[in-house]
């Protein structure tokens, strides 16, 4: 992913509505399946790391991206915004404008 793409799903990113948040429980397998049917709909979503949560949001970020095949776009306190390329049906142009 090129900086001028990334830059792209940063402002993106902004709007969105954080969807699915990592608990207590830390990653568990029904977690690693919403993110991917979520990645597959949307494409790009935001998440939170519950203070509970025995991971930080860069750790939580990074395995997930690993687990889902999906890149980290970026983490920003408790946040992180996660992207996957739908090869079917692309919803986001990282075309720069």
């Amino acid at each position: 992913m090129t900086s001028k793409q990334r830059a792209i799903l940063k402002g993106i990113a902004q709007t969105e509505d954080t969807i699915l948040q990592v608990g207590k429980n830390g990653i568990i397998d029904t977690l690693v399946t919403q993110v991917s049917d979520a990645l597959k709909a949307r494409e790009l979503i935001k998440m939170k790391v519950q203070d509970g949560s025995p991971l930080s949001p860069a750790e939580a970020a990074n395995e997930l991206a690993e687990k889902t095949k999906s890149e980290v776009v970026q983490v920003i306190g408790n946040k992180f915004v996660l992207f996957k390329r739908n090869p079917q049906n692309p919803k986001i142009d990282l075309k720069a404008k």
